[in-house]
């Protein structure tokens, strides 16, 4: 149990040492293996995967920062004077860093990358001391429980290393008679089940099984996700729209007779889908209602009224002897013009959109795509309206006062504030669509 109480205390080094220095400390007592594994596998944190990095800190992670892991003969050298070295590394990676990202702070990712560098290297070792041609049966049930955790807890780096150790772990079962591919649907864990799908040589074999209970892959995706796997999708509907891709994904991988085959209940996979998303399908109906009233009864029914009446009223009015603009030749004046009219087109095409949401049928298909299609489209025009319309009404103001920019100016910057506001607070809602939907689905499968 010492190691495990190391890697729990992130005492990641002194783990690494002793497993470095005595690898007999991993069979020391009954449980050693299972206890070390388990701690490894029920710590998403100590590896990349567990953590949630952004475009730039990512860059810091892999182009940044380097980690030497210390080697036998020179690993009491490293322990005895890390102290002295470690702020000497990270002062000269800091100084690197500063020149490209002023504001990241090179001393939490070098512990973060320290950490999961050290876990890798604490799993490959014992890897390579359990999982050998000589491994005892409890050996391998030790690692057959940390590998179904690690499943569970969504670790592809624990799952791809024990499985390039032992390749026969693929075909283990938990105490459900499920395989892993199955546990990684369970668990609703997309990059394990895209790694797993990429191996086409066990696909049929996998694909094929059914657990004790008579359920197979795509029964197993018709139940309802862990909540702390739903939650991950914002709103009932988005929530909807993820179970349906995680089905759909599945059933593309089945046969016929598979998708059709009934458990022990009696039921087909599609049954088992409906009754446990039926509750979230009515809710999912009120969310998308509920976005839809709001945005165009009151938002983009307002910005279509107020753009009309600024086009038939245009600012400095019209020549009483021609009818034409009095400001019509003015660039500012053009400008009002487009902008005006944008800001209607794309209001109404966002009107449009929702109206569209508030009409539809609501079926189990229309989570899929159509709907968050719809209010894409229509989130996204809403904010196109209501920025063209902060520029009308800037150009409007700089034809009426162009001679006291000094009132223009600051009146013309306040006036972005609100729109800067709804656009950023629609921003995550747009984004998780654009990835969900539009670009690529939840899945990144490599077929080989």
């Amino acid at each position: 149990m010492l190691l495990s109480s190391a890697v729990k205390n992130d005492m990641l080094d002194i783990a690494l040492d002793l497993v470095q220095r005595c690898p007999d400390l991993i069979f020391s007592g009954n449980d050693a293996t299972l206890g070390l594994l388990s701690t490894l596998a029920e710590t998403p944190s100590l590896f990349l995967s567990g953590c949630q990095l952004g475009f730039a800190q990512r860059l810091d992670y892999h182009l940044r920062i380097h980690i030497k892991l210390p080697t036998p003969r020179n690993e009491q050298r490293n322990i005895g004077i890390e102290e002295q070295e470690r702020p000497n590394e990270i002062e000269t990676q800091r100084e690197g860093m500063k020149k490209v990202f002023l504001f990241r702070r090179s001393e939490q990712m070098y512990e973060m990358k320290r950490k999961h560098v050290f876990a890798r290297e604490i799993l490959r070792i014992i890897c390579e001391e359990i999982l050998t041609p000589n491994a005892t049966e409890s050996q391998l049930n030790a690692a057959k429980g940390a590998l179904f955790r690690a499943v569970k807890n969504g670790i592809p780096e624990f799952v791809s290393w024990m499985i390039r150790a032992c390749p026969a772990l693929l075909f283990s079962v938990d105490g459900n008679q499920r395989n892993m591919i199955m546990s990684a649907i369970e668990h609703r864990q997309e990059e394990i089940f895209s790694l797993i799908f990429a191996l086409d040589a066990i696909k049929y074999e996998i694909t094929s099984a059914t657990d004790k209970y008579g359920n197979n892959m795509l029964h197993l995706a018709g139940l309802l996700s862990p909540p702390n796997r739903l939650a991950r999708a914002s709103g009932a509907a988005l929530q909807m729209q993820r179970e349906l891709q995680w089905f759909k994904e599945v059933e593309s991988m089945m046969s016929t007779i598979s998708k059709e085959s009934h458990n022990e209940d009696g039921q087909t996979p599609y049954q088992v889908f409906i009754k446990h998303h039926r509750q979230l399908m009515i809710d999912g109906e009120k969310w998308m209602q509920g976005t839809a009233t709001t945005f165009s009864t009151v938002v983009g029914a307002l910005i279509i009224t107020i753009m009309f009446t600024a086009a038939i009223t245009v600012p400095g009015g019209t020549d009483q002897n021609s009818g034409y603009p009095i400001f019509m030749h003015k660039r500012s004046f053009i400008v009002f013009i487009i902008s005006d009219a944008l800001s209607l087109f794309a209001a109404s095409i966002s009107v449009s959109m929702f109206l569209a949401i508030l009409t539809s049928g609501y079926t189990e298909k229309d989570f899929l795509r159509p709907l968050p299609e719809k209010l894409f489209y229509g989130l996204l025009t809403l904010c196109i309206s209501m920025a063209a319309m902060i520029v009308a009404f800037c150009a409007a103001l700089f034809i009426m006062l162009k001679e006291k920019l000094y009132i223009v100016i600051p009146i013309s910057l306040a006036a972005t504030v609100p729109v800067s506001l709804f656009f950023i607070m629609q921003l995550g809602l747009l984004k998780e669509i654009w990835f969900s939907t539009i670009v690529r689905g939840i899945f990144n499968k490599k077929r080989a």
